[in-house]
């Protein structure tokens, strides 16, 4: 199946152009993005990541801002294609203006996604099969020590304007660049990188690895000796005020947050009298966490980080076999879908890469090991389904596949986070009602990955937003949300390691908004496919769910605000 590009009939700048012009702009100026786009191959550079360059990405979201608006008024979004792509383009540089212009980027200290994990990840992302191409991984990495120093100067500028992070932001951050300096060859982790380059290279490029590994060493003596003292009395809590912001970056929807809350709590009632049910399967008279305990300790595992690296490329390559053809109608590059393990130093929750445009580089998932030998499988599964087959692998390839039709902006930048987990979360539904969860240890893995999505949609907006446990909570009724509340409620029930919660509390706590996509995003999906298959019904028609499927895969992203009546539509 090969897609024929859709050029806009009307000469001079429309929505899309636009959209795609802007892409092409950022990626000059944010070569880190570049690079995870396939972008710009023969650039060695690293983002500006000093104040100076930050404020130069807001200048060109507002020139590009200045353009929509010409093109709207000279009435060249005059069909539903650029309209759609008008609205997301308005949108998400509006929400990322909010942020700038509220100082967020100088509070960019986390546990996840901040410009020092984005300066490491790029390594992982780039070609190394050649000298040549190696002989760029050099370059690039020389200017690590540069990039960083930037880095240091926006944070030290929101130390003197009063914008920092919380301490726990700060103190989860200096522990994973200490691991990343950790290891037996010198360099650290990018020395360990380099051990793979070619021999001819290899000692030049130690070298510039050990520059770049002690530039990282002296951010986080900086971050330890200096930030670290300033932030000490910083609320781990945004606000709701900031929030509220965070909240329509990540969604993409000016949502209520009192009536999402009430509802995870609804649902959370819901899968906990599931959960016990599940669990008197796994092991009769248990507990969910009595049975969650024994899968973790007793259960079947898979022994071997190779070897769990290639049972998940299995399950992904089984998922694609069996949906092939009877759900999805799938392009021949997206048949393609690499299982990978994560950097060491890497946070705890496993997640996946997008493929590149020319799908020279395809989608990953990735397994963060955590120094683990053995994998329980019981909660492998689900996640697999939703980090690769049928979750973010088919619909961000296949947005990839579609970027002609679309745009490029619709399938890359414009993402909205809550779509792209809402889908997710669904393709982990889809699986259980297609009977693929039908192991009570599976099934229960999927019952307490959805749980987690319900406590993070809890502790998100209730922290955040400073409101109480509701009055039929079986935990501290009445009491306000504090995060070590928080943390011990999640605790009780959600089925994961101390480790692994303790680095999901401090994600929520770094990235406010981001946590409660998922289910909020799934409960989009789930209410633009019931409206869909009614109105069929309604006509008279029997539902399509494959056709559905691959419409509501190819419109490219959309916020939540939009996405019940486009998908309601198809």
């Amino acid at each position: 199946m090969v897609q024929e590009p859709i050029t806009p009939a009307v000469d001079g700048p429309t929505p899309r152009r636009i959209a795609d012009a802007y892409v092409h702009a950022l990626a000059d100026l944010d070569p880190l993005t570049a690079v995870y786009l396939g972008l710009n191959p023969d650039d060695d550079r690293i983002t500006d990541l000093s104040p100076a360059g930050r404020a130069a990405l807001a200048d060109l979201a507002r020139s590009t801002l200045t353009e929509l608006d010409a093109a709207e008024a000279a009435g060249t979004a005059d069909d539903e294609a650029e309209r759609r792509c008008a609205r997301l383009l308005r949108e998400r540089l509006t929400a990322e203006l909010a942020l700038h212009e509220a100082g967020e980027e100088y509070r960019a200290v986390r546990n996840l996604g901040s410009p020092v994990h984005d300066v490491r990840e790029v390594f992982t992302l780039m070609p190394t099969g050649t000298e040549q191409e190696w002989e760029l991984i050099g370059r690039r990495l020389a200017r690590v020590p540069a990039a960083l120093d930037q880095y240091r100067a926006t944070l030290a500028e929101g130390v003197e304007r009063g914008l920092l992070s919380g301490p726990r932001q700060v103190t989860t951050v200096v522990g994973q660049i200490g691991e990343w300096l950790e290891g037996e060859v010198p360099g650290g982790w990018f020395g360990a990188f380099v051990q793979d380059a070619p021999e001819s290279l290899r000692e030049g490029l130690t070298a510039t690895a050990v520059a770049a590994s002690d530039a990282l060493a002296a951010l986080r003596d900086w971050l330890r000796d200096v930030y670290g003292p300033a932030a000490a009395d910083v609320p781990d809590t945004v606000g709701r005020e900031r929030y509220t912001r965070w909240v329509r970056y990540w969604t993409g929807a000016a949502l209520d947050l009192d009536e999402a809350y009430a509802w995870a709590w609804e649902q959370f009632h819901d899968l906990d009298a599931q959960m016990r049910a599940e669990a008197e399967k796994v092991l009769p008279g248990a507990t969910p966490m009595e049975a969650m305990h024994w899968l973790e300790t007793d259960g079947p595992a898979i022994k071997g980080e190779e070897n769990a690296r290639d049972y998940l490329q299995g399950l992904m390559d089984g998922a694609i076999a069996d949906l092939q053809g009877t759900h999805f109608d799938l392009a021949e590059p997206l048949l393609k879908v690499e299982s990978r393990l994560a950097p060491v130093g890497s946070a705890a929750a496993p997640y996946y890469t997008q493929p590149s445009l020319d799908f020279s580089r395809p989608g990953r998932t990735w397994l963060p090991t955590l120094g683990r030998e053995s994998f329980p499988v019981w909660d492998l599964v689900s996640t697999w389904y939703h980090e690769g087959v049928p979750g973010h692998h088919l619909q961000l390839a296949q947005w990839t596949y579609l970027a002609d039709r679309l745009s490029t902006y619709q399938v890359t930048l414009g993402s909205v986070s809550a779509n792209l987990e809402g889908w997710a979360l669904y393709a982990e539904r889809l699986m259980d009602e297609l009977g693929y969860l039908t192991d009570p240890g599976h099934r229960l893995g999927y019952l307490n990955a959805q749980m987690m999505r319900v406590l993070r949609v809890i502790v998100d907006i209730g922290m955040h937003a400073g409101l109480d446990f509701p009055a039929d909570s079986p935990f501290k009724p009445g009491e306000a949300m504090l995060p070590d509340d928080a943390r011990e409620f999640f605790g009780q029930y959600c089925g994961l390691s101390a480790e692994f919660l303790d680095s999901e509390l401090v994600r929520y706590l770094g990235m406010p908004g981001q946590a409660i996509g998922y289910k909020l995003g799934e409960r989009a999906w789930l209410t633009g496919r019931a409206a869909a298959r009614s109105a069929a019904e309604a006509r008279g028609e029997e539902f399509d769910l494959k056709a559905w499927h691959m419409a509501a895969l190819s419109q490219g992203s959309l916020g939540l605000d939009d996405l019940v009546a486009e998908l309601s539509a198809l």
